[in-house]
This record gives structure tokens, sequence and C-alpha cells, in this order.
């Protein structure tokens, strides 16, 4: 039987984060099924003409998810039991913007968001703009770990490593994001009155650690 190692090694990279993502979701609920999908279409594009006077291009907000779907409610009957009805129909409208990192304008942003009508929940992250270099990178990181792990417990063994026989690697999904602060805190400030003036942001954000693994599977001589 021929001899193997294996061996898992694990990579590990800080990167700076370079663009923030604003993912933005719109909800409510309608009696009719096309005032649900006109109201959704009404604060789109409400949302987009604002962004257009900060410099935005239409296409940079961009839709994650939409759909319209029927909604229910609870009511007591004559006769004391509990039954369903029709309440109308939920839009759910999910957005992205991305754009590269600036406090001015995210608090351009966040101005805008927080006075429009419905109310659109968001979420700020920091992220990068080239997250296929990062990946990269830690790929590169994780199999040299793994390498230098082999060499120790080979020399430790006193055997000699041969050829690679097999890599195994996820490619994982798992995105490069940090979120930097909470939406509500910043919906508590509109109800206080504290951004009547506009919202101020001074965010410094910190690099992110991402970390993944690769399992690499050695001959030995």
């Amino acid at each position: 039987m021929d001899r193997t190692l294996k061996v898992t090694g694990k990579g590990k990279i800080s990167v700076r984060p370079d663009t923030i993502r604003i993912l933005i979701t719109q909800t409510a609920v309608k009696k009719k099924y096309d005032e649900a999908v006109r109201e959704s279409a009404d604060q789109k594009a409400g949302i987009t003409a604002g962004l257009g006077k900060l410099g935005f291009d239409k296409k940079e907000l961009k839709t994650l998810h939409f759909d319209v779907n029927t909604e229910y409610e609870g009511y007591e009957a004559k006769d004391h039991s509990w039954k369903q009805r029709l309440a109308g129909y939920r839009y759910t409208h999910r957005m992205k913007l991305e754009f590269p990192s600036d406090n001015e304008r995210l608090g351009k942003v966040l101005t805008l968001l927080a006075s429009c009508p419905g109310e659109p929940e968001f979420t700020i992250q920091y992220t990068v703009a080239d997250p296929e270099a990062a990946k990269t990178e830690l790929l590169k990181k994780a199999v040299e770990d793994s390498k230098a792990k082999a060499e120790v417990l080979s020399t430790a063994a006193d055997v000699k490593l041969g050829e690679i026989v097999t890599i195994d690697y996820s490619w994982g999904e798992s995105e490069i994001v940090s979120p930097p602060m909470r939406a509500m805190a910043l919906r508590e400030c509109k109800a206080s009155g504290a951004m009547d003036n506009g919202i101020a942001i001074d965010i410094e954000a910190d690099d992110i650690d991402i970390t993944d693994t690769v399992t690499v599977v050695w001959s030995l001589k």
C-alpha cells in the first residue's frame, strides 16, 4: 500500500477594506397586488432620483431580490374560533449600492435613505473591490502552511515527501465584509432629531481578517 501524509493547512490574511456596500430593503403590505408593485417601483424611483443628485448613476443601485406574496392575518370569528383572512400583498425589494470608501459621501447617502418614505431598512458593510485577489492570496498562504507542516512531520518521522497526490479545497463563497455600525442606531438618531442637519460619518474601518483551509495529501518516499 502506498504511504501518504495528509495535512490541512490554514491561511490567514488581513485586507484593507476599500469599498462601502449598503444593503437596502423596502417592504410593506398593500390591499391590492398592483398597489404593492406600484408602491415598490415608486419608492425605488425616489431613491434612484435622490442618488442621482449625489452623483450616482441609476445603474449603480442594483436589485438583489424582489417578490410580492400574499399576507394573511388571524381574526376571531363570531363562533369564537380563530381563522385566517387575506390582509393584502407584501412586497419585498432588496437592493445593493456600492462605492469607494468615502465618509462624506456615505453620510449623504444615509441622510437620503433616512428621509425616504417607507423608512427603508439598510445595513452598512465595508468590503473590497477585488475579493478574488484576496481569496487567491489566502489560498496561497494555506498551501504554504500545509507544506510547512508536512515538512516538519516528515522530518520528525524520518521520511521524505514525494509528489502531491491530491489537494482538497471547498472553494467556499464566504464574503469579505465588516459591518461597522447598526442601522437601528441611525433610526434612533433620526427619531431624536439628531440628524436634522444631515449625518456626519467618521469611520476608519479596521482591516478584515479572513481565514480558509486546504487539505493536501503527499506521497512518502
